[in-house]
């Protein structure tokens, strides 16, 4: 049995049970909870190594949720999936402490990658060219620059398959394929 156990909160039953089958057949222990209450509760008993966040929980939010999730445990990898997905909200999501955020419907293959950490992470990663802090508020990314790190990583993880990494941006191959070729400017200056 893998040594890694999975926190799944999410409020749809059918899909929680869904992931938690998915998940289960490589070997990890799921848990699931439907609500935030149950969700900090299982946090505290079960100390996960990883979290699967859904970001709308019925009447409750699941971006208020991972400071709370951040505090009890630290070192849990944090992935926020969401079936409303926007540059914004994945900013948002890692400047609260989320590790990771993927849009719904998320293929087995690329959760596993982000959940053993072979893919690069789909937050927004600093590297040597693009090293800019996310919280100093006079080096925040603009929105063009964001996005263009979201649309690589997509890339990344899709191996360079750009209809692929087009579907799962829900754009068009083209729309995809203009963008890839306006490269935004980055603010070099870290303070």
């Amino acid at each position: 049995m893998n040594d890694t156990n999975i926190l799944i909160i999410e409020d749809d039953e059918v899909l929680s049970a869904a992931l938690k089958r998915r998940l289960e057949k490589f070997t990890f222990e799921c848990y699931i909870s439907n609500n935030s209450n149950d969700a900090l509760l299982l946090c505290h008993q079960i100390s996960p190594q990883i979290i699967l966040l859904d970001m709308h929980l019925k009447q409750e939010n699941g971006l208020d949720l991972i400071p709370l999730l951040r505090a009890a445990q630290p070192k849990t990898k944090i992935i926020l999936i969401t079936g409303f997905g926007s540059i914004a909200t994945a900013v948002k999501a890692i400047k609260l402490g989320a590790d990771d955020y993927l849009a719904k419907p998320v293929d087995t293959q690329t959760l596993l990658k982000v959940i053993k950490g072979e893919a690069e992470n789909l937050h927004f990663e600093r590297n040597l060219e693009t090293d800019v802090s996310l919280t100093n508020e006079s080096n925040t990314l603009s929105t063009d620059q964001i996005e263009w790190e979201h649309i690589n990583q997509v890339l990344k993880v899709n191996e360079g398959n750009v209809s692929a990494a087009a579907r799962q941006l829900s754009m068009h191959r083209r729309t995809l394929q203009r963008k890839l070729k306006k490269r935004p400017t980055f603010n070099m200056n870290i303070k």
